[in-house]
């Protein structure tokens, strides 16, 4: 179960295995045991990671293994002629150069630091002693050039053991208790709205619900609940993943839950929350994180915040005096009534964008959700822009902007470097600075733009370079989509194919 979810690429929260790139040859490799791990982690690092191609044609008996001498075959085999640990290069110059142990150290520091007078005279050396051990010349020099680049940036196999281990256990932890693993994650991702949100995404993929904070369920961190059927497939989101939300009034809630019970009504909670850290910042904030939409609408109460809070203080004043009314009760064992003024609700455009300010990403809905019938047909999924071999195809997407870098490049012209975010994933957009003298008015954050572009992925990270972009809403959708698709009743034949643009 462990090695099908590495198999699968399913590896985000996998220690050492969550990259694009080794997600990509988690696929190919297919592993089946530990030590397929630990060749992964060892060559996926500048250099050593140009083998990994052969190391997985070799496992899958794709290619012929073959080796230079003989004398390599006892310490290569393993890995399919590919050498994956430094501790292979220190094996090689003991059994074909006749090294020491001692001197193999000497070779490994000359190769890795390259200190160049000291590599000359190690290459020398291993290649005298490689003769002298029965090689020829030219064998020697070829493995002397052979094991040259792996040596510059080698791993050890123990570094290689304890990260394939660790790799394993939070693999198994994520195939086995899944709910529980990805509570956890977005636990230890509690102040990075980035890798909340990757790591929500990677929840609704695995049929995860993530469900919004709430005062009567949600405990300090993300929690695992049940269901009515008692599975445990859900997530709650908690409190302190709310920005502005202190750990004092946090805690306060949880109390008063675990002495009396959950709050019964929006009027209960305010009466039993009595705290300096109740106040406007961190009321706002869980109205609009939607931590109190089970007790009224988010309009009502921002409307009343004023009278709320003016309501809270008296009551905590009254029952810090001590009072009791003219029918003898303390003011402690009573609630007061709290009577609010009806308000307009809010639209649920605004609502989600308060979400992704508050929580980091949209929870509600998407707000790509309603478009997404109309937009089937002409566009690619972002996704699908990572499934697929789209590499330098102009494509046709769209998405929300959920996040802008802008520079200023060195000619002195803006730049800007945008993320855009469906249903189905994000991608980073860069769009150069004539595209921006083009489309000026549309690079602005919570905008829904539909783009053209050309897949790169430069640094083994798809990105899309923009070459046309426009807004969309619900009412301009159909015409700004037929605009677009006719670029590609343009194109020449045999270039048209389905939503993908060739260049």
């Amino acid at each position: 179960q462990t090695f099908q979810l590495m198999q699968k690429g399913e590896t985000t929260g996998v220690f050492q295995l969550e990259s694009d790139g080794m997600k990509r040859y988690l696929k190919e490799l297919k592993p089946t045991e530990l030590e397929d791990i630990m060749s992964m982690v060892a060559l996926y690092r500048p250099g050593p990671i140009e083998n990994i191609p052969n190391f997985i044609a070799g496992k899958h008996h794709k290619r012929k293994t073959t080796y230079l001498d003989k004398k390599l075959e006892p310490i290569l085999k393993k890995t399919y002629g590919v050498i994956v640990t430094q501790d292979q290069v220190l094996q090689i110059a003991r059994d074909f150069a006749g090294f020491t142990y001692a001197e193999a150290d000497i070779l490994r520091k000359a190769v890795g630091k390259k200190i160049e007078k000291l590599l000359i005279e190690q290459e020398k050396k291993f290649k005298d002693g490689a003769i002298k051990n029965g090689s020829s010349p030219l064998i020697a020099d070829k493995v002397w050039n052979f094991i040259l680049p792996f040596a510059h940036y080698g791993f050890n196999r123990a570094h290689a053991a304890c990260y394939a281990m660790l790799a394993y256990q939070t693999a198994y932890l994520k195939s086995h208790y899944p709910a529980h693993f990805m509570a956890a994650l977005l636990t230890s991702d509690l102040n990075d709205t980035d890798r909340i949100a990757i790591e929500v995404e990677e929840c609704h993929k695995m049929g995860i619900e993530v469900l919004p904070p709430d005062v009567n369920e949600s405990l300090e961190s993300f929690t695992v609940v049940q269901d009515e059927n008692k599975k445990n497939n859900k997530i709650r989101f908690g409190l302190l993943a709310i920005k502005n939300i202190g750990a004092g009034i946090v805690k306060i809630i949880i109390e008063e839950r675990k002495k009396l019970g959950n709050f019964e009504n929006f009027e209960d909670f305010v009466n039993r929350i009595q705290d300096k850290d109740f106040n406007k910042k961190s009321l706002e904030s869980l109205i609009k994180s939607g931590a109190l939409d089970k007790f009224e609408e988010r309009g009502t109460l921002l409307e009343n915040m004023e009278f709320i809070l003016g309501f809270n203080k008296k009551n905590e004043k009254d029952k810090l005096s001590g009072q009791t009314n003219l029918f003898g009760f303390n003011n402690n064992q009573i609630n007061h009534k709290i009577n609010l003024k009806r308000a307009q609700d809010v639209d649920i455009n605004q609502k989600l964008i308060w979400e992704k300010e508050l929580l980091g990403l949209f929870i509600s809905a998407h707000p790509m959700t309603k478009l997404r019938p109309s937009l089937k047909k002409f566009v690619l999924p972002i996704n699908e822009i990572y499934n697929h071999n789209q590499i330098s195809r102009r494509i046709l997407t769209c998405g929300i902007i959920t996040n802008l870098k802008k520079i200023i490049t060195t000619k002195k012209e803006l730049m800007i470097f945008a993320k855009i975010e469906d249903e189905t994933g994000t991608i980073e957009a860069i769009i150069f600075p004539r595209i921006i003298s083009l489309t000026p008015k549309v690079w602005e954050e919570n905008r829904i733009l539909i783009i053209l572009g050309r897949v790169s992925d430069k640094d083994n990270v798809k990105k899309i370079i923009v070459e046309d972009a426009a807004e969309i809403t619900e009412e301009n959708i159909e015409k700004t989509v037929k605009n677009f698709d006719q670029l590609r009743s343009n194109l020449p034949n045999g270039q048209k194919n389905g939503n993908v643009y060739y260049r």
